[in-house]
């Protein structure tokens, strides 16, 4: 399965593509999209064209991104949220189902605590990957993304198709979560 990992910025959007193949991750492309200065509604379609440049080059099968924190100034998060929105219409407009996982999720899954560093976070995904060299952070970022969703993913759907044999009925999931 190819996994397209997005973290999503108003400035920068990283994205980040891996395999997964069982248990196996492989290194398949990452970078940035680069958001030049203007007006918002320009600024969201460069993300919304840059993911599907994305989409058309990698040919992922699910995609992942990251979810909104609440920042301290309540303009950021809805600006982020926008450019957030960008990044999903244009995994959904490629047909991409969506999950969505929190910062500490991912630096869970990826470094194995909820409160590491960004550098702490490349160095992990380098690893993880067996990169030559340390990714920027805003790929790494999305890498972890995409690595939380390979890790995550395959664990919620397994306890999805159990959990009827454990006397939960009607559960699925549905962005990344178990939800009945």
């Amino acid at each position: 399965m190819i996994i397209l990992g997005i973290d999503p910025g108003l400035r920068v959007t990283g994205f980040g593509v891996i395999r997964k193949d069982g248990h196996k991750l492989a290194y398949i492309a990452s970078g940035t999209i680069r958001i030049p200065d203007g007006d918002l509604p320009s600024r969201l379609k460069v993300i919304l064209d840059g993911v599907g440049e994305v989409i058309r080059s990698y040919q992922p099968e699910v995609a992942a991104i990251e979810k909104v924190f609440s920042n301290v100034n309540p303009q950021s998060t809805l600006l982020l949220g926008q450019a957030r929105g960008a990044a999903i219409c244009g995994l959904v407009a490629a047909g991409l189902p969506v999950s969505e996982y929190t910062a500490l999720q991912v630096k869970k899954a990826v470094v194995g605590q909820g409160k590491a560093q960004k550098a702490q976070v490349q160095d992990m995904v380098q690893r993880l990957l067996l990169l030559k060299g340390l990714p920027g952070t805003d790929a790494a970022d999305a890498l972890g993304v995409a690595i939380c969703h390979a890790h995550s993913g395959a664990a919620m759907a397994a306890l999805a198709t159990f959990a009827p044999a454990m006397g939960l009925k009607g559960l699925r999931v549905k962005g990344g979560r178990l939800i009945g």
